[in-house]
């Protein structure tokens, strides 16, 4: 069964349709819909822009992390008080290194919605994470597009039909990969940081949170 008839996206190759499945699949917080199928698979011959399909791929996902980022950025206000003064340092940390951060989670193949919420909490300059991750976005699109068209069809095609004759496997490593990161969020939330960053990041740290990493 091919995997996007199961997602219930458009699976013809169009340049509308590789936008809204990389968006949708960048809209969805931990949940990764592998749009790379359909951007690797534009990408094999001569039969769309390359560069279309870099800049549309990277345009609409941005816009989708823009979207996360920004619910973030607002819904620190829904965290309890005790939370937000939990994940205090880490805030910082965050801030102190958020452009690289947003850079490099958007151009590997990380969860990167574990370094955008955590910029959206910490209020970082909204400006700036657009231009960052935008860039890391293009570096991706563009180095997934180059590569596939210059590797081979036979190779990218033995691939893609791999995948689609695994679409439920494929499905299930999806909800499982969810699963694990959303878990990975409710720990980031729940950590005591003015202990974990005590000693390797003693900067991030007020002098509230120094006492109480002393006495703990």
């Amino acid at each position: 069964m091919d995997l996007f008839t199961m997602l219930g996206l458009p699976s013809e190759l169009s340049y509308f349709g590789l936008g809204v499945i990389s968006f949708v699949g960048s809209l969805i917080p931990f949940v990764p819909i592998p749009s790379f199928i359909f951007l690797v698979t534009m990408s094999v011959g001569d039969a769309f822009n390359l560069h279309a399909l870099a800049l549309i791929s990277a345009l609409t996902s941005t816009a989708a992390k823009q979207i996360i980022f920004s619910a973030s950025y607002g819904g620190r206000r829904m965290i309890a008080p005790k939370t937000r003064a939990r994940i205090r340092p880490f805030e910082r940390l965050v801030k102190r290194y958020g452009g690289i951060a947003a850079f490099v989670a958007a151009a590997t193949p990380i969860p990167d919605d574990l370094v955008y919420i955590p910029l959206g909490l910490a209020r970082y300059n909204p400006v700036r994470f657009l231009v960052y991750t935008l860039s890391g976005k293009l570096v991706l699109n563009y180095a997934t597009v180059l590569g596939a068209h210059y590797l081979g069809a036979s190779l990218v095609e033995s691939a893609m039909s791999q995948a689609e004759g695994n679409a439920l496997y494929v499905l299930l490593g999806m909800v499982v990969f969810g699963a694990a990161v959303t878990v990975m969020v409710i720990v980031l939330l729940r950590l005591d940081w003015s202990r974990v960053l005590g000693r390797i990041a003693p900067w991030a740290l007020d002098d509230d949170d120094a006492r109480e990493s002393r006495s703990g």
